[in-house]
């Protein structure tokens, strides 16, 4: 009898994920356990290559989605059969780019009661990294993540468990077989055109890591039959996929082996899956062009990839669905930086700073109230690219907040933070560098305000020695100039002399002349930095 009641709670727990693929249409029902994982129950997978003719017509074939509708009907009454409580059905790239994908979900609903959601690429990418970092230790790794769909290829750059950038590209296997075919033309020239094909797209879509990679983790059916054809021909067919390792070189000499076969040929080649006889070609070129343009030349493969990460959102969202309190902005502000290897107190410290000096400015300046708590954020972040190196660590600190989808944040305040610590140093925010030119010009004007005042907060501690317990802003009525007055126990000679070199931003985006004096112990008066008051842009 307790028997029955474990499994009767446990299967009013159960889930099932559908993933609509470029290529093949994919079921998983699992079981939650309490660990935030689960155990699979069943799994179903057909190839109907939905967007064969996608890349000619813009539109999904027609056979294909008849194809699909079926399996979509069956794949519910599976997963109804094993007494899946909740059902996600998400598509791709195939129903995300067709003309007619819109068609293809409202035709789903009406004859299998499915409602399919359409997911970015971006979104696609966060699954699959996602996925990526609860089955691996990523741990001091700098890495590339690529999953390879039939129709595209989303890149995410990250270090340890954290996402630098994520690029999407039109690189599918299935798409670069209908440009370029599969089959023994690949031999020759057309293999040449594709690879520079492949160079140019991934050339003008990402850019050159900052920090060298460790090693590109592989996700997706590609990755997973490159490695079942290395360890067949190594006659390791017993080893698991998932953590397998492969050298460039392997790859490369079983790519110029499969592309001079013929279709027949490759539907022998031990560890190769029929379905993927006539992509498998462009699929590994496109790993092998990664390969190059990343700088690494290990892959590790990952077996599961947007439809686990699915699966594993939905749990973590089931487990913490009694949670009644608002998110903890600030727990998951301190547990990034920590996990970053931030300077927690030093972050404080300048936020705190930074929050006294906004607060003077408030009134005068007709700043936004709301703006002081995303600032005291971005000064406990703007150290978070100690993550990937020291140098440009503002640039790392920026790709790093804008991608962390800190929990409590929306995105236009990530973007607003990342942009801050971007700027905490060195260069000032410019219309040239893209993530600033991108912000609307409202944006840009608060950018420029509260990184100045980030600036300057940040050289008030420049020792990491906290010292400061306070500061005060004073100008004359009508004047063009104010004194920053610093007191402490101790003549802060560091942290004045820092807060000078950093003051000229403050001084052009307020209009004024600053100098820094020293108030306590009897200090001395020091001269603000080199700006000009009479230069500043105006925000108004």
């Amino acid at each position: 009898m307790r028997d029955q009641l474990y499994l009767s709670a446990e299967m009013s727990q159960r889930l099932a994920a559908i993933d609509i693929g470029t290529n093949s249409v994919t079921l998983r029902v699992a079981e939650p356990l309490r660990d935030g994982k689960y155990r699979v129950l069943d799994e179903e997978r057909e190839s109907f290559r939905l967007g064969r003719s996608l890349g000619s017509t813009g539109l999904l074939d027609e056979t294909a989605v008849e194809e699909t509708l079926g399996a979509l009907g069956r794949f519910k009454q599976i997963a109804e059969g094993l007494h899946a409580q909740t059902i996600r059905a998400i598509a791709t790239c195939a129903v995300r780019e067709a003309k007619n994908g819109k068609e293809f979900c409202r035709r789903a609903l009406e004859q299998t009661g499915l409602e399919i959601e359409v997911i970015s690429a971006e979104k696609e990418a966060h699954l699959a990294f996602y996925s990526v970092r609860r089955s691996f230790d990523l741990t001091g790794k700098n890495l590339v993540m690529a999953d390879i769909g039939g129709g595209s290829t989303e890149l995410v750059v990250a270090s340890g468990n954290w996402i630098e950038a994520i690029y999407t590209t039109r690189l599918g296997a299935v798409r670069l077989c209908e440009k370029f075919g599969g089959g023994q033309a690949l031999a020759g020239a057309d293999f040449d055109r594709m690879n520079r094909w492949i160079r140019r797209r991934l050339r003008n879509k990402t850019e050159r890591p900052l920090a060298p990679l460790h090693l590109l983790v592989g996700s997706g059916g590609t990755f997973t039959s490159l490695a079942s054809m290395i360890m067949a021909r190594k006659k390791q067919e017993g080893l698991p996929v998932r953590g397998y390792q492969v050298r460039q070189a392997e790859l490369k000499h079983l790519l110029d082996s499969l592309r001079k076969m013929s279709p027949k040929q490759r539907r022998g080649f031990p560890g190769l899956a029929p379905d993927r006889v006539d992509i498998i070609v462009p699929g590994l070129a496109v790993i092998d062009q990664i390969m190059n343009r990343f700088q690494v030349n290990l892959i590790q493969v990952h077996n599961r990839g947007v439809r686990d990460g699915l699966l594993l959102t939905m749990i973590d969202s089931m487990q913490g669905s009694g949670l009644t309190t608002a998110p903890d902005r600030d727990a998951a502000v301190d547990q990034f930086a920590l996990a970053c290897g931030a300077d927690l107190e030093h972050g404080r410290q300048v936020g705190m700073l930074a929050g006294r000096i906004f607060d003077q400015l408030v009134e005068p300046y007709k700043l936004d109230p709301e703006d002081r708590a995303l600032l005291e954020v971005a000064a406990r972040l703007q150290d978070v690219g100690y993550l990937i190196n020291y140098n440009r660590h503002h640039k790392h600190s920026y790709h790093l907040i804008l991608n962390s989808q800190l929990e409590g944040f929306q995105p236009g305040e990530l973007e607003l933070i990342a942009n801050l610590a971007r700027y905490h140093r060195r260069a000032e925010p410019k219309m040239k560098h893209r993530n600033f030119r991108q912000l609307s010009r409202e944006n840009r004007c608060r950018v420029r305000r509260l990184a100045a005042i980030l600036r300057l907060a940040g050289g008030l501690d420049r020792s990491h020695s906290q010292t400061e317990k306070d500061v005060t802003i004073q100008s004359e009525n009508e004047s063009q100039s104010a004194e920053l007055l610093v007191p402490a126990q101790q003549y802060p000679e560091v942290d004045i002399w820092a807060a000078r070199r950093r003051a000229g931003l403050f001084e052009k985006v307020y209009r004024i002349s600053l100098t820094i004096e020293w108030r306590g112990g009897g200090g001395g008066k020091v001269e603000g930095g080199g700006g000009n008051s009479q230069i500043g842009e105006r925000c108004a």
